[in-house]
């Protein structure tokens, strides 16, 4: 069913050592044009500032809040009892493409317009009724928690979610496993919103809030969220300094690029050589992904947090290493963005279409009372060549070459304006500057593993 590639094969149109020197000189060039600018002076309590990065959802009126929870419940219940082909069933499609990849696109491009729409901040706000914890907890009011923790709520809904994706796709995506998930997360938000309360569950610990609210800081539009008006206006607010907040947003960047790891040829042939305990396909080879998924972010978080240690340490700061890296976040946020649109353009573009059918049959019963015309019916199939595979390979490039020119733009400001003085600030540029050249550089390698892959084979078909 949700198959990440489609399209014919295509070849790049360079070699891959100079396909990937020349998107690390283009970050390069970018950081020559800014590095003698100016930036304007930053508050001294800037980083660290809890307040901006709390989101609190607007509250939707009583029709938007009942109608995203129907909205669900039929989803679900087309989850449970309608078939358990996952083409045939409006559920996984529902949640693992437009939920899950679209979402985020489209909330990255406008803003986040989610708030009024999200069925579980609405459950956590219904649940949150002081009558009901005097019931059940012997209190009115909500108990008390240590906010900076609720990140970590948070990190492991998305990780699990993550690895159901990547990792455990053949169950994670069936219509019913969906839906129980579904119905689980929603207990879950309605216990939160009891006994916490809803604005703070929403705020730092429901999953969808958070990450869309972070998605939508590239936006245009800020929809009542903090930062000004335009295309990565809701950077100017800091991000908390907390190691849960921090791990978060790293693991939006790590989520995109471990599935352009499983996608690499480098993989395929360690994991086929694999004892039968872990082999592909065995329980064993699903908690080796998983280890290698948390591996990779432990691994990024060192990496990243050491070159921000660095750049903090060249200016003659002494931050500690969570304090250096959430003042660089916003720089990472946009590589982030620009790896995920470059990655699921092609999937969103291609299964994006079995909507149409769906949507006409959404439980993919044979009986199914309603009759729609075309598209929306079974005689629409889908066109995997809506985009030519050459034009979806150089708008991933572009994507991802100037997400991190905007990057190394965003760093600049930040750590040009945190220095004590201009030669410091020029001097503390540098370590960060080789961590998004060498971040580009992986980029657009991984990018290019199947190509470079496809293209072998061919020639050793072409010979024999």
């Amino acid at each position: 069913m949700i198959a990440h590639a489609f399209g014919e094969r295509y070849d790049s149109p360079v070699p891959l050592a100079l396909f990937v020197l020349g998107g690390a000189a283009a970050v390069l060039a970018s950081f020559a044009l800014v590095y003698r600018r100016e930036a304007a002076a930053e508050g001294s309590d800037a980083v660290g500032d809890a307040s901006p990065d709390v989101v609190v959802p607007p509250r939707a009126g009583p029709a938007a809040a009942i109608a995203s929870v129907v909205v669900l419940g039929l989803l679900v219940l087309a989850g449970l009892l309608g078939s358990q082909e996952v083409p045939e069933n409006i559920l996984p499609t529902a949640f693992w493409l437009v939920a899950w990849v679209a979402t985020p696109l489209a909330v990255g491009v406008l803003g986040d317009f989610t708030g009024p729409a999200n069925p579980f901040a609405a459950i956590a706000r219904g649940a949150d009724r002081p009558g009901a914890r005097r019931l059940l907890l012997g209190r009115t009011a909500p108990l008390g928690w240590r906010p900076e923790r609720a990140w970590w709520i948070t990190n492991a809904v998305f990780a699990l979610v993550v690895v159901g994706e990547l990792i455990l796709n053949g169950v994670a995506v069936l219509p019913r496993v969906t839906a129980v998930g579904l119905v689980a997360y929603a207990l879950v938000c309605a216990a939160g919103g009891l006994v916490v309360g809803a604005d703070a569950w929403t705020s730092r610990a429901e999953m969808f809030t958070v990450v869309f609210a972070t998605w939508g800081r590239l936006g245009w539009f800020r929809f009542r969220a903090g930062g000004r008006r335009g295309f990565a206006g809701g950077l100017d607010m800091p991000f908390e300094a907390s190691t849960g907040r921090v791990v978060g947003v790293l693991m939006l960047l790590v989520s995109v690029s471990f599935d352009g790891v499983l996608s690499t040829p480098q993989w395929s042939r360690f994991t086929a050589g694999l004892p039968t305990p872990v082999a592909r396909g065995t329980h064993g080879y699903e908690v080796l992904a998983t280890a290698a998924f948390a591996a990779l972010t432990l691994a990024t978080l060192a990496v990243f947090g050491a070159f921000a240690l660095g750049a903090a340490r060249a200016a003659g700061r002494r931050p500690g290493v969570v304090s250096a890296l959430t003042g660089l976040l916003p720089s990472l946020l946009p590589i982030a963005f620009g790896y995920l649109l470059a990655h699921y353009l092609q999937y969103i573009l291609v299964n994006g279409q079995l909507l149409f059918p769906l949507i006409g049959n959404p439980v993919g019963s044979q009986g199914w009372p309603l009759h729609l015309p075309y598209p929306f019916n079974d005689d629409y199939e889908v066109a995997t060549g809506v985009m030519p595979t050459s034009v979806v390979w150089y708008v991933q490039i572009v994507v991802i070459v100037l997400a991190h020119v905007v990057a190394v733009v965003l760093a600049h400001r930040h750590l040009a304006a945190t220095a004590p003085a201009r030669r410091e600030a020029r001097r503390s540029e540098w370590p960060w500057l080789a961590a998004m050249v060498g971040y580009t550089m992986l980029s657009l390698w991984l990018l290019a593993q199947p190509l470079v892959e496809q293209a072998a084979k061919a020639t050793e078909a072409a010979g024999s």
